[in-house]
């Protein structure tokens, strides 16, 4: 006897078996319940997520012979639907548009429509992807769609709606499948493995859900690939070697390592994952997914995921936004790269490239280079002597200005090289005191922990400027003379004096007059 796959050994042959999609089942057992049955149904959606399963399940309740009337569970057991379901109903016509696109095609099917069905209640005529039909096709339709007779209903099933004439469109009543959640395909697939006896771990069926994208049809396939390649069980292990995935432990480690500005160990861990041999848009995609769940959780707090949370304190969200916009941005041209490695090489690179952490480490081994070079060449001079033959001890005082007051640190704040995520945090507060190598900034209730990446980036702007490694601590207060505040009022302060100075400007005003001018107050802009 030959192997029935899992997704048509388990198709639903009723609505109560159909997953994922109560709102359309609901609305059609109403409808059924109700008497209130339409001549034409569209149902859209992606793949594998039910469409075609439904219009035969509707198609069984409206013929089912339990009832004198069409039902919202048929029996299964009548002559009806055990044709329908088998495929060899003479009044279910299931026509594939894809293959019958020409209009001679759906002229034949027209006449057919006017003769009543053979033996059951409803001549049902399912069409899928009907969007390929040629636009003579659609039109050859219209009327009989239109005005159909009692005893026909017209189904279409399409992965794309868009394409279908809005003159069709308005003669249906079109209904949305949506993609199947992946807590409703874990449970789908857990019952199916019962009733197989096929043990499994969790974590298996997680991988296995996460790899469909929504799609039943497309878990079952990878369901049964992975009993297969498992010997007939499933594990962990196994399933991530058939799918291609990284352990996302090593793909934490990478992002943080690009938080971290360190580009070094960026590309070592890549080499390791390099060492799985996945897919490179895989591990992409996987790094996008990562970053969507960070910025999740930065703002509705969902994650379970300890190395989530930990990430999500780590790093800035508007530097995580730019993250996820620089992966996107190179997923998107993954099909038209000539080097998929050279792609996410390409994408990690501008990752580090925007983090400002990266620019101030490279900046500040630059200058550590310097100053090497400059003590081995003071080495290198001849050293004074005293008359007795000992050499002159020369110490040197390094008198570096610290921060004393707030005037002090608006002005080490307008002349520091700083990140616009660490502009909009250290902008708004202000100073409280600096000693013993511990700066205390107020700052206001409403700003958020300070990200450890941002932070790292003050502490080596400081270090840069005072060379002095330093503690930050931040008290919540009444912030009014940030340094942001003063620019804000020194730049309007500024644009009155550039605007007073125009306007009473006697040239200015003697050509206004002249010529009935008019001055457009934005272009005014201040002497600097």
């Amino acid at each position: 006897m030959s192997y029935e796959v899992l997704a048509r050994k388990y198709r639903p042959i009723n609505f109560q078996e159909v997953v994922g999609q109560d709102h359309i089942i609901k609305a059609l057992t109403n409808s059924i319940e109700q008497e209130k049955i339409h001549q034409a149904y569209i149902f859209a959606g992606t793949r594998g997520v039910g469409k075609t399963t439904i219009a035969r399940i509707l198609a069984k309740c409206l013929n089912c012979e339990s009832e004198s009337k069409p039902i919202s569970t048929p029996c299964n057991k009548c002559s009806n639907t055990i044709e329908i379901r088998e495929g060899r109903s003479v009044d279910f016509l299931e026509i594939d548009a894809a293959s019958n696109t020409q209009v001679e095609k759906i002229r034949d099917l027209i006449e057919t429509v006017e003769y009543k069905p053979a033996k059951a209640r409803f001549k049902v005529y399912l069409i899928d992807e009907v969007h390929m039909l040629s636009t003579a096709s659609f039109n050859a339709l219209l009327k009989t769609l239109e005005e159909p007779p009692a005893h026909v209903v017209f189904i279409f099933a399409t992965t794309n709606p868009e394409k279908i004439p809005k003159t069709v469109q308005s003669r249906c009543l079109q209904l949305n499948l949506k993609t199947v959640d992946e807590e409703s395909l874990i449970k789908h697939f857990k019952e199916i493995l019962k009733k197989e006896k096929i043990n499994y771990d969790d974590e298996s069926l997680m991988l296995i859900a996460n790899s469909a994208n929504g799609s039943v049809r497309d878990g079952l396939t990878l369901l049964d690939q992975a009993i297969a390649h498992g010997n007939g069980k499933l594990s962990q292990q196994d399933v991530k070697a058939l799918l291609g995935t990284i352990d996302n432990s090593l793909l934490i480690e990478l992002i943080k390592s690009v938080i971290d500005g360190d580009g070094k160990n960026v590309f070592d861990l890549l080499a390791k994952i390099e060492e799985l041999s996945p897919e490179y848009d895989v591990i992409l995609k996987d790094i996008i997914s990562i970053l969507h769940q960070i910025s999740l959780h930065q703002f509705i707090k969902n994650s379970k995921s300890e190395s989530i949370k930990d990430l999500s304190m780590e790093v800035d969200k508007e530097f995580c936004q730019l993250l996820y916009e620089i992966a996107i941005n190179a997923y998107s041209k993954f099909p038209v790269h000539p080097s998929p490695k050279e792609a996410l090489e390409i994408c990690l690179l501008r990752m580090l490239t925007f983090n400002p952490l990266q620019k101030l480490s490279t900046e500040e081994r630059a200058s550590s280079n310097e100053a090497s070079e400059k003590k081995n060449l003071k080495k290198n001079r001849l050293e004074p002597i005293n008359d007795d033959g000992k050499k002159t001890e020369t110490i040197i005082d390094s008198d570096h200005v610290l921060i004393e007051n707030n005037d002090q640190w608006v002005n080490f704040f307008n002349s520091s090289q700083m990140s616009p995520f660490a502009r909009n945090y250290f902008g708004n507060m202000m100073f409280e005191s600096y000693k013993n190598n511990k700066l205390t900034l107020i700052k206001s209730s409403e700003i958020d922990t300070v990200p450890e990446n941002i932070l790292s980036e003050f502490k080596l702007i400081f270090k840069k400027s005072f060379k002095k490694e330093i503690e930050v601590s931040f008290q919540d207060g009444n912030v009014t003379n940030t340094p942001m505040l003063i620019n804000d009022i020194s730049e309007k302060k500024d644009q009155d004096i550039a605007n007073k100075s125009l306007y009473e400007d006697k040239d200015i005003k003697d050509f206004m007059k002249k010529f009935g001018g008019k001055i457009k107050e934005e272009t005014i802009k201040p002497i600097k």
